[in-house]
């Protein structure tokens, strides 16, 4: 009876060994199979990383200035007898702007010059007698004291005959006037703005951390929002001698040159400082980094042997130090090497280990100085 309870125990024990045998064969051969059948790569677009040669720059946002700029207007009251300018027109040095009304004073300044006229008549008459000593030496010297005076009476109507007539400064661009011909000014009227345009002033401030950067002589380079003329040139002509004791920015003056007139007093530009150039700089597309606040990272692409034992390629993510911008490009200041596959397209559906398959068919954006369509 023993016996044959055995039997039967061994039996059953041997039957579940064979059936577990073949369940594990099952699943093994299964999981092969299905590791076979794993989610395809992903189509990845990637950037072999090389050394460049950098421009660095400082960036601010400054305003333009005239050289000299002046708002044109009278110290004496009048009525405007002529207007010899055309609004938004060029005017020379000395040109005649504004006439004011002068009947009044000119008529004056010939009466004045008739008195004087006579005074000199006077003296030459008294030379004589004085030489013949029969006039006192007092007659005389009030003879040249007339002569004097009424000198200094026609100069001073000339002047204010001079002062109603407005000349221009200097070279520049008249504005538009705010007068009228007939119209009456006061004193301190605004008659037109007028600006000298080329060169032109620039000035923006820095944090006072760059000022071992600036110098008089540095190039700058500018832009301004709504032209078409691209990128002007110019170089830092004067730095403040004081630093803002609120915002600790120390103020920077360029000069830019501006013979199409292209540039206004009172824009704004995107002004870039030209600090000596870097070279060795790796830089990767800014598309192909993934920004997170436990630090900033890419895919590089690594060689790898599949299941079946040939090679294929899977992503490592990669934390790195970001730098400098330019254009559509972001240097990286460690965590990569020259000749890095990096991932440019498609990092955000990536994992690291993930297997990729590189297609450049279609790049990102990847230039130093994009210029996009104007909107």
């Amino acid at each position: 009876m023993k016996k044959r309870m055995l039997i039967m125990l061994v039996l059953a024990a041997t039957f579940i060994a064979v059936v577990g045998f073949w369940k594990y064969t099952i699943v093994r051969k299964g999981m092969a199979e299905g590791a076979k059948f794993g989610p395809p790569p992903a189509a990845v677009t990637t950037v072999t990383v090389k050394p460049q040669t950098w421009q660095p720059v400082l960036r601010a946002v400054g305003s333009l200035k005239a050289v000299n700029g002046v708002t044109v207007s009278t110290d004496l009251a009048g009525i405007v007898s002529d207007i010899a300018f055309e609004s938004g027109k060029p005017v020379k040095m000395g040109d005649l702007l504004v006439k004011l009304d002068t009947q009044q004073e000119e008529a004056q300044l010939r009466s004045a010059e008739a008195r004087l006229g006579l005074a000199k008549t006077d003296l030459e008459r008294k030379r004589d007698l004085i030489a013949k000593k029969a006039i006192a030496q007092s007659d005389w010297d009030t003879a040249e004291s007339q002569v004097a005076q009424m000198k200094a009476s026609v100069e001073e109507m000339k002047a204010l005959v001079a002062r109603k007539r407005l000349t221009a400064p200097f070279d520049g661009l008249v504005g538009i006037r705010q007068i009228s011909k007939g119209q009456y000014v006061n004193p301190g009227a605004v008659i037109v703005a007028l600006q000298s345009l080329d060169p032109i002033f620039v000035e923006f401030s820095l944090p006072q951390q760059h000022f071992a950067s600036i110098a008089t002589g540095r190039k700058v380079r500018l832009a301004v929002n709504g032209l078409d003329a691209g990128k002007f040139d110019g170089e830092i002509t004067a730095i403040d001698s004081l630093v803002d004791p609120n915002t600790r920015n120390i103020l920077v003056q360029a000069t830019v040159k501006n013979a199409e007139h292209f540039l206004r007093p009172g824009m704004f530009a995107d002004v870039e400082v030209l600090l000596p150039e870097s070279s060795g700089v790796l830089a990767i597309p800014s598309s192909a980094i993934a920004y997170a606040p436990y630090g900033d990272s890419v895919f590089v692409v690594r060689e790898k042997k599949g299941p079946d034992g040939k090679p294929s390629k899977i992503v490592e993510q990669q934390i790195v130090q970001l730098g400098p911008t330019r254009g559509d490009q972001v240097s990286v200041s460690s965590g990569l090497k020259d000749g890095d596959e990096v991932v440019s397209a498609g990092v955000f559906k990536l994992r690291p280990g993930a297997p990729v398959r590189v297609d450049n068919s279609v790049q990102p954006g990847n230039e130093a100085k994009p210029n996009p369509p104007n909107s």
